[in-house]
């Protein structure tokens, strides 16, 4: 399988997040634990897990935060040479919130989790087109043979949204663009914006649920009509299937693998890498479907947004198996359980 000679650049706001050491209500938690998150961050390091080449682009404050972060996704082997520090704007943050199953009228439930967002003002929020000639970042982006953003990053501000349009218009270049439907983030914005963004990327992907509520439809015929620019719409019908969408209509759809689910955060970021990663290395599409399924999996399998991926002998069978051999897979905390070795 080929590799690209350049890093697929993600661009997109990364955050501190703050964990309860107990799930449970806010209002019951004494300690929190410090970790990162951001659906274009959490693509790249499921790229670079996947041995895929990739790097972040993004804005942080010049604080404690901002600093922990970077380090902690340079880490996953992420490029982060692209990263500036704002001295006048804070690192954005959020607190997860997950259920424990208690008798308590603000208990979300076992297995359940929010996100509670402190971002406004936060020096990623202050990114615009400009970003596209600074030293670091203009020459990323040229070489980049793959683009990542995300229906997030426009809704942050004007300066963001005229960023993704200006990325979106790149001639020659292979753009995808992730749904990721935030309404919070949304309210009081126009959300037709966001059907023109998907038109003009190369790659789409979105969930079934957010199509119906942007788009009005998750029908594969009624969304072409919606978007007939982009190469391939991935529409992602969540643990069910997901099914590629070709320019004239035609649909392949892959089956979910069984999965235990022990916490659906960082799903979608997580097929996204697998996805992507597959288009880099010119797979068949069925077998860019399926590393995405297999990237999910894994995520899903723990709380927080990074899952461990099998090895690569048990990937590479998974690619290649027959549909009885795929369906077969199970996987939960302890692994990909497959008799295909």
């Amino acid at each position: 399988m080929t590799l690209p000679p350049a890093p697929a650049v993600c661009l997109g706001e990364s955050m501190t997040v703050l964990i309860p050491e107990n799930p449970g209500p806010l209002e019951h938690a004494d300690g929190f634990r410090r970790s990162f998150g951001g659906a274009e961050s959490n693509v790249a390091c499921g790229l670079t897990a996947l041995g895929v080449p990739a790097a972040w682009v993004s804005r942080v404050g010049a604080d404690g935060f901002g600093r922990h972060l970077v380090e902690r996704i340079a880490a996953h082997g992420v490029d982060t040479s692209a990263v500036t520090a704002d001295p006048a704007r804070p690192t954005g943050l959020y607190v997860k919130e997950t259920g424990a199953g208690l008798d308590h009228p603000y208990d979300l439930g076992a297995g359940r989790s929010r996100l509670h967002y402190y971002r406004r003002g936060s020096a990623a929020s202050a990114m615009g087109p400009e970003l596209l000639a600074e030293p670091a970042a203009a020459p990323l982006l040229a070489a980049a043979p793959l683009i990542h953003l995300t229906g997030i990053t426009p809704a942050l501000s004007d300066s963001c949204h005229r960023l993704v349009r200006t990325l979106l218009g790149a001639p020659g270049k292979t753009v995808s663009f992730d749904l990721n439907w935030r309404p919070a983030l949304w309210a009081g914005r126009d959300r037709q914006a966001l059907r023109f963004l998907m038109n003009a990327a190369t790659i789409v992907l979105l969930g079934a649920d957010e199509a119906r509520e942007v788009l009005g439809t998750d029908d594969p015929a009624g969304l072409r009509k919606l978007l007939p620019r982009p190469g391939v719409i991935v529409l992602k019908d969540d643990a069910h299937r997901s099914t590629s969408i070709a320019p004239d209509g035609s649909t392949l759809a892959e089956p979910a693998l069984r999965v235990s689910v022990v916490e659906p955060t960082g799903a979608g970021d997580a097929f996204a890498a697998g996805y992507h990663a597959g288009t880099l290395r010119e797979l068949p599409e069925r077998q860019r479907l399926r590393l995405g399924h297999l990237s999910a999996a894994a995520a899903l399998t723990v709380r927080g947004d990074l899952g461990v991926l099998p090895p690569t002998a048990v990937i590479d069978a998974l690619l290649a198996a027959d549909e009885a051999g795929w369906a077969a897979t199970e996987v939960d905390q302890d692994g990909f359980r497959t008799a295909l070795g």
